[in-house]
C-alpha cells in the first residue's frame, strides 16, 4: 500500500534506494529527509519495496528520485508510485512533470514511455557513470487524475 512519507520514514526511504541504486548513486537517510524537509516536495513509500521523491512548484513538477527494491521489481509499483505522484502534482496545479534518467536505463525509459512521457531534452555525461542524463517530461493537462 502507497502511503504519504513523513518523518518517520527518510530510513526506509534510504534503504529501498541503497537496494535498487547498489553500487551507484543511492541517497542516504539525511539526504531524504532534507529532500522531504523543502516546500513543495513530497515523498510516497510502499512497504513492499517502492519509494518516490517528488517536488511540485507553481505549474510545473519533478520527479527527483524513485525506486523500487529488485525483489519487489516487474509488479507494476514504479508505475503506481508515478501515477500517486503525478495525482499530487495534479492536485497542487503542476500541469508538467519533469524528470531526468540515465539513458542507459532501458527499463526505467520504457516504464516512462509507458506512461506517456516525451524527451524534452538532454545532460551529457550527466551521472557519475558518465552516462548522459534524458530529461523527459509528461503534460499533465492532456490527462485526467484517473487515467494516469
Amino acid at each position: 500500500m502507497i502511503i504519504p512519507a513523513g518523518p518517520a520514514h527518510p530510513t526506509a526511504m534510504a534503504a529501498i534506494h541503497a537496494a535498487a541504486f547498489a553500487g551507484g548513486e543511492a541517497w542516504n537517510a539525511a539526504i531524504m529527509a532534507a529532500q522531504l524537509s523543502l516546500p513543495g516536495t513530497f515523498g510516497l513509500i510502499d512497504e513492499s519495496g517502492g519509494m518516490i521523491l517528488a517536488r511540485a512548484v507553481a505549474d510545473e513538477a519533478e520527479i527527483l528520485t524513485l525506486a523500487v527494491d529488485p525483489a519487489a521489481r516487474r509488479r507494476g509499483l514504479g508505475r503506481e508510485l508515478v501515477r500517486e505522484a503525478a495525482r499530487i502534482a495534479v492536485a497542487r496545479g503542476a500541469a508538467r512533470l519533469l524528470l531526468e534518467v540515465s539513458a542507459a536505463n532501458q527499463p526505467a525509459r520504457a516504464l516512462y514511455a509507458g506512461l506517456g512521457f516525451v524527451q524534452a531534452g538532454r545532460r551529457r555525461r550527466y551521472y557519475v557513470n558518465g552516462s548522459d542524463a534524458l530529461i523527459l517530461a509528461l503534460k499533465l493537462t492532456a490527462f485526467a487524475a484517473e487515467s494516469l
